[in-house]
């Protein structure tokens, strides 16, 4: 999910569980609004993807993974806004269905997603 910096849900996609968030991230590019800065967490640490968001003039500010050979530097100040995300995501779970996935099928949870996300910005 992409969110802006008043934690309102921009645009997602649903992946199966056993891909990457980096790799989710590259469907996500596309569709990401301009900005200039991305805040995200140590799943997205990839060299492709920090490459890419430079080549769009975007700061980024992703932590590296412990077991990388050459640590990318990240600034610890902007990364502790982090939590606008994760209350983006937190919002999304106070509705039941969604928490619960009470739907097996992808369309139906990504429309459950889709309503939510629209109730959740115009009230933000």
């Amino acid at each position: 999910m992409v969110s802006d910096g008043k934690g309102r849900p921009l645009t997602f996609f649903l992946s199966p569980g056993q891909m990457s968030d980096a790799k989710g991230a590259l469907v996500l590019l596309a569709e990401m609004p301009r900005a200039k800065r991305l805040i995200g967490d140590k799943g997205y640490d990839a060299d492709w993807l920090r490459d890419e968001l430079k080549a769009r003039g975007v700061r980024v500010c992703i932590p590296a993974r412990s077991k990388r050979k050459r640590p990318a530097t990240h600034n610890r100040k902007l990364y502790k806004k982090r939590c606008r995300i994760e209350n983006a995501f937190a919002r999304l779970k106070d509705w039941r269905g969604i928490a619960m996935r009470y739907t097996r099928c992808g369309d139906l949870f990504l429309s459950a997603i889709a309503v939510a996300a629209t109730v959740i910005f115009w009230l933000r």
